[in-house]
């Protein structure tokens, strides 16, 4: 069962290799969605700064029933922190808002301000004053492994060659028909482990007539096709649902693809729009 199976990262701790999202999940209704997702066996909840549910999800974790050292916690670096000083006090900040003694991986959430997301700063001078403050947690046991999201090759490069601590995952959007191969390679390549967000592509999959299709000769829905691609290519697919339904169709993925069928996955035509998704809240109308 893929809710029991760990991927190991690279100072050996070990993260279970499917997670649940929390994004746009309200505050007030998170901890029931933890709680739900845990009890059906989910043990990886994910969240960040940006969500503004942190406190909720810390919630969730302690009253799920389950030891805290049982459940693999994640939340982001806000994307707008790029000095040591703020970094160190958004560590601490998430770490009370949460109410928990230490979390378990801390990525910052993107190479740049949301602002400036896809601009040419790459904020290599921040991104390090940052990266400085969540090495400093790591060490004093704060944070059990930290990492990135939303990095390319160049960011994550500028981490490896100047910083103490090499990063232990990327958190990327990658999906069916947005798969980027290249980084995906360059990243496996640096000992990071790949981590997908949108493994459905913001819904923009049920509409692909190919995914579909591929779904039904499977006997599977697009959500677990689309997981079980992500799964196959090394990756950990981080399916963002608050209903317990999904949650548990989203773990039903106890199937193989055939290398046949994921080579036509990794051809599909490209999602130029992700329609409503398009200007996501926390990028601050950028994509």
């Amino acid at each position: 069962m893929i809710l029991q199976e760990t991927y190991t990262l690279s100072n050996g701790v070990e993260i279970p290799k499917l997670g649940l999202g929390t994004w746009m999940i309200d505050d007030a209704v998170v901890a029931d969605a933890v709680k739900a997702a845990v009890n059906l066996g989910y043990r990886h909840i994910d969240t960040a700064q940006a969500y503004a549910n942190e406190r909720g999800v810390g919630e969730g974790v302690r009253d799920c029933g389950v030891a805290r050292d049982e459940i693999f916690v994640t939340t982001k670096l806000d994307a707008g922190i790029k000095t040591y000083d703020e970094a160190k006090a958004a560590i601490d900040g998430s770490l009370a808002t949460m109410g928990l003694d230490y979390i378990d991986l801390m990525i910052i959430h993107s190479p740049q301000p949301w602002e400036n997301f896809a601009g040419d700063d790459r904020y290599f001078e921040g991104n390090l004053a940052a990266w400085k403050a969540l090495e400093e947690a790591l060490e004093a046991g704060k944070l059990r492994a930290i990492g990135v999201s939303n990095f390319q090759k160049e960011d994550l490069d500028n981490l490896i060659e100047n910083a103490t601590v090499k990063p232990m995952l990327n958190q990327i959007l990658a999906h069916i028909s947005n798969t980027p191969f290249d980084l995906i390679d360059h990243t496996k390549s640096k000992g990071i482990l790949v981590e997908a967000y949108s493994p459905v592509g913001h819904g923009e999959l049920f509409k692909n007539t190919e995914v579909g299709a591929m779904a039904e000769k499977y006997g599977v829905s697009i959500p677990q096709l689309g997981i079980r691609y992500c799964l196959q290519l090394g990756l950990l697919p981080l399916p963002k649902t608050g209903n317990p339904d999904h949650m548990a169709n989203n773990a039903a993925v106890d199937f193989e693809i055939s290398d046949t069928d994921m080579d036509a996955l990794k051809s599909i035509e490209k999602i130029k729009d992700y329609g409503e998704h398009s200007f996501f809240p926390v990028y601050g109308g950028k994509m």
